[in-house]
């Protein structure tokens, strides 16, 4: 199925299981970052990080993906960084590459319906579930693409390449704090991340390091001036590499 197969068109109703209508928003549309990465690499902690240093200026929301339950909406509305209700969990009930880029619509409904209860939102961020290297948003449902590693997964991580390392609008190397418990050399891993990515943004982050989590903050306002000004232009990392996964313990 093409990428943007699944993007909903105003006034249409809403493909999947829970179809429903969507009104064209009179309002300009939020920017929509997508988050992904391996499991436990920190994309809850991201999300949480950006609600905490974004909340006070930007009107927010959250979506959240997990494959049979919604731990990770909980983890932040428990987190108290945004609005219990401004959190929407997604349970793909397949494979997290599915949901966000093969058939993106229980996605783009949270979306749209985050922005019909409580628009105009100017930005809303999208947590895949934990997926591997290759994980990638479609465009119809990212606007930017953030892709999270973290040192604990090894310091050749980022030599591994794959689309979603060298393809995200922004690469974080997450857990920086870890570094010295887990004997990876931060500053060799980031140079190893540059050299794969051919010059697109790579930041190093600790959830303890305030200097990194403003430059993560940053980031993000210099997105949404772009997207509001209509010059910011969503890439595609390119599709995830062939593969399958068995659910049935077959």
């Amino acid at each position: 199925m093409p990428d943007n197969a699944s993007a909903q068109q105003p006034g249409q109703p809403a493909q999947g299981p829970n179809e429903h209508y969507h009104q064209p928003l009179n309002q300009p549309r939020a920017l929509r970052i997508g988050v992904a990465g391996p499991v436990g690499t920190g994309k809850s902690s991201i999300l949480a990080t950006l609600c905490r240093e974004l909340a006070g200026e930007l009107s927010m929301a959250v979506v959240t993906n997990d494959i049979y339950t919604d731990e990770d909406a909980r983890f932040l509305r428990s987190a108290g960084v945004l609005p219990t209700e401004r959190i929407r969990a997604v349970e793909t009930g397949a494979c997290p590459h599915t949901a966000i880029r093969d058939d993106v619509s229980a996605n783009l409904d949270a979306v749209e319906d985050l922005e019909e209860a409580y628009g105009p939102l100017d930005l809303v961020l999208i947590e895949s579930g934990g997926d591997n290297l290759t994980a990638t948003f479609s465009p119809a449902l990212a606007d930017a693409q953030l892709f999270s590693i973290d040192v604990a997964g090894g310091g050749d991580v980022a030599r591994k390449g794959g689309p979603g390392i060298t393809g995200a609008d922004l690469l974080v190397i997450n857990k920086t704090d870890l570094a010295p418990h887990v004997e990876v050399d931060v500053a060799a891993m980031v140079a190893d991340a540059e050299r794969a990515r051919d010059g697109l943004p790579v930041l190093a982050l600790s959830k303890h390091d305030p200097e990194s989590i403003a430059r993560l903050a940053d980031w993000v306002r210099a997105v949404l001036v772009r997207h509001r000004s209509g010059t910011h232009v969503p890439t595609d990392p390119g599709p995830m590499a062939p593969h399958s996964h068995s659910h049935d313990g077959s």
